[in-house]
Parts: C-alpha cells; structure tokens; sequence
C-alpha cells in the first residue's frame, strides 16, 4: 500500500516562497517517477512539475518555469516542490503523485499515476 503525505503549504503573500515536501513510503521510491498536480477553485487538476525516476529529468508546466524547482532526495523517500514568487494565480491545492510504473519518464497525465497524496493547501495573497 502506497502512501504519500504533503506538507508544507501555508498562507504567503505574492513575491514569497515556499517548500512543499512529500514523504512515500509502500514501494522502492527510487525506482518511480514523481509528479506534483494542483487544483485550484472550480477548476480541474493540473499538472504543475515532474521528475523522472534518477532524478535525471524534470518537467514543467509553462506558467511555473523559471520559478518553481522539483527535487527528488531517494534516500528520504521525498520529493521537493521549491515555489519561488509565488502569485496570486498559484492558490490550490496541491498533491504529490507517484507513476504506476517503475522507471517510467515524467508525465503530464494524471492517468499514468496510480497514487495520491492528501493534498496541502497554497494560498497566496496579493
């Protein structure tokens, strides 16, 4: 049984930072790409950043490129989610995925994961 846990998120004003932690446990973290998606008021979950397996990799969603960072500490069993100025348009909530398959690459589809965290709450005021 998977389970993944966030924390980290927490009420900011626009131009701050925070770091979102997610801690896995149930199956060899090392071998799995990770995903952080969130879903704000109203709208569908999206995905915000991903990294592969090694770590080798990592992708992002265009509205958050140059100002969020994904990390993956394998020995922790963690993944991080760096967000430096941070805007009003980033409020949601946000959740740690796992992919289905061992060393699969990153991915934007919610689909090709098979595991979720709870989810911790961003607010960031104007």
């Amino acid at each position: 049984q998977v389970q993944l846990v966030e924390s980290g998120g927490g009420l900011v004003q626009a131009g701050e930072s925070l770091r979102l932690s997610c801690v896995a446990s149930g199956r060899p973290f090392s071998l799995y790409s990770m995903g952080w998606f969130r879903q704000a008021p109203g709208k569908e979950r999206a995905f915000v950043a991903g990294i592969s397996w090694s770590g080798g990799r990592t992708d992002y969603v265009d509205s958050v490129k140059g100002r969020f960072t994904i990390s993956k500490d394998n020995a922790k069993n963690t993944v991080f989610l760096q967000m430096n100025s941070l805007k009003p348009e980033d409020t949601a909530v946000y959740y740690c995925a796992q992919r289905r398959i061992p060393y699969g690459g990153t991915s934007s589809d919610s689909g090709q994961y098979d595991s979720w965290g709870q989810g911790t709450q961003v607010t960031v005021s104007s």
